[in-house]
């Protein structure tokens, strides 16, 4: 472990700059360049909030916003937007890498630490833009917003170690690759992103409530919505899974990357 902590630092500046052209170079033909990172997630809120907000709207017991339902969306959308990033970038970084990792000698496990990197940039930029949304729709800021911090730490850690456990795997059998993004798709609809937690019928609840995104969604929820803490206890017990995750994701990937090269 201290030895990647001392490699990274060593090569911080190829993360910087590697961070940096990869963002440029996504924009580079487009005008309205980084914008779009912004404008794909709002576009699928507006989507969600037109077609579900009379249905689920009145549903928001505790906000006094005609735009609740958006506010709520738009909050869920923001920590899922994250974690489903880091893990679908990691799930093909080795294999998009592969060449790169035959060619040249430097530390891997710079190449997930980029992805971190450029996908904490656009959850940033996100955040920003939805601050301003909510600004503009009446729902002030609260010093709640703090609690954010660490809670993006834990959707990190905790996606970084699916994503690494994913992306070896992936190396090797590569059906892994196209399962995945359909059990997304699936843990998207059972994490309370677009519908509140109080229309949960009660037979589901407790596997609704096994799933380590569901206390970090609801705790993005209480902060930018109800403008409460979170739920501490449930916060805890998902942060140790998403370290111990990290932690599995690290040992197979440092165990396992000699094997992918050959195997790329």
């Amino acid at each position: 472990m201290f030895a990647m902590l001392r490699s990274l630092w060593e090569y911080r500046g190829f993360v910087l700059s590697s961070i940096r052209n990869e963002f440029v170079a996504r924009f580079a033909r487009s005008r309205l360049g980084g914008l779009w990172m912004i404008i794909h997630p709002l576009a699928q809120v507006a989507i969600y909030a037109l077609i579900l907000s009379n249905v689920l709207a009145a549903k928001l017991p505790g906000i006094d916003n005609k735009y609740a339902y958006a506010l709520y969306l738009m909050a869920g959308v923001l920590a899922w937007s994250l974690f489903a990033e880091i893990i679908n970038r990691c799930l093909t970084l080795f294999i998009e890498q592969g060449n790169l990792m035959k060619k040249m000698r430097f530390p891997r496990i710079t190449l997930p630490v980029i992805v971190v990197g450029s996908s904490l940039l656009n959850y940033l930029l996100l955040f920003l833009a939805l601050l301003v949304v909510f600004a503009l729709l009446g729902q002030e800021p609260s010093l709640q917003l703090f609690w954010l911090v660490p809670l993006t730490l834990a959707v990190m850690a905790l996606a970084v170690g699916i994503g690494l456990v994913l992306g070896v795997l992936n190396v090797f059998v590569r059906d892994i690759g196209q399962v995945v993004p359909i059990i997304l798709q699936v843990w998207f609809w059972f994490t309370p992103v677009v519908y509140p937690v109080s229309i949960i019928p009660e037979y589901l609840k407790d596997t609704v409530g096994a799933n380590p995104m569901y206390s970090i969604v609801s705790a993005y929820h209480d902060i930018l919505v109800y403008g409460r803490s979170p739920d501490l206890q449930e916060i805890a017990v998902t942060t140790g899974v998403a370290l111990a995750l990290m932690l599995l994701g690290l040992f197979m990937f440092r165990r396992a990357a000699p094997e992918m090269v050959d195997a790329l």
